[in-house]
């Protein structure tokens, strides 16, 4: 089952690092998040990733094009035609197709313009920014059990801060840190799709 990750956006809210790259190549631990995305799923043996481009996608491509030498020992021999020599390498099992998805696509475009790499089979999606303790293979067996188009992952998000529980007169009763927030479910950004689904998707 392939992988398609949505990594085509400007990054509008982290824009500090996001005008030199693209969102998705902000580093943690020396790692692009991108990389840590794709570990995630490498983890459950999903090693085909569908990238859709957008914003500096040039950044994105270029750290591919170079990734198996960067995780190699390398001899580069010039008196022999610049010849190549890879002694050893810890690079992933990967397949990895960089599409061009437009600069101003929404997301739902950057999908559909993949199709031709993604295939007729089900696969996953998911964005560009953000990584999970989730366990992919759970995920892939709850799409497969029930049938649907489409499969999203929720999460209740915490509070962003400590609250206060007052009486009636406004008299402080105690503090509660970092409550639930009100209850709602949001989108954690883990998809299993039908290839059907992109049919229900506007060109």
């Amino acid at each position: 089952m392939k992988v398609v990750i949505l990594a085509g956006g400007f990054g509008t809210r982290i824009s500090e690092e996001s005008h030199l790259k693209p969102k998705p190549m902000i580093e943690i631990g020396e790692k692009p998040i991108l990389w840590h995305i794709m570990k995630i799923y490498s983890h459950y043996d999903f090693h085909d990733f569908v990238i859709c481009l957008g914003y500096k996608g040039f950044i994105i491509k270029e750290y591919f094009a170079n990734y198996f030498l960067h995780e190699a020992d390398v001899t580069f021999d010039f008196r022999n035609s610049s010849r190549k020599i890879v002694h050893n390498h810890t690079a992933e099992p990967w397949q990895v197709t960089l599409v061009n998805t437009g600069l101003e696509t929404m997301t739902g475009g950057r999908v559909k313009r993949a199709k031709p790499y993604i295939g007729n089979e089900p696969f996953m999606l998911t964005y560009g920014d953000g990584v999970s303790d989730i366990n992919i293979q759970e995920l892939v067996d709850y799409h497969k059990a029930h049938g649907k188009l489409a499969t999203v992952t929720t999460t209740q998000p915490g509070g962003r801060f400590g609250s206060l529980d007052l009486s009636d007169n406004n008299q402080v009763r105690g503090f509660k840190e970092k409550p639930r927030g009100d209850g709602g479910w949001i989108n954690a950004g883990f998809f299993v799709m039908q290839p059907e689904a992109l049919d229900y998707i506007a060109d």
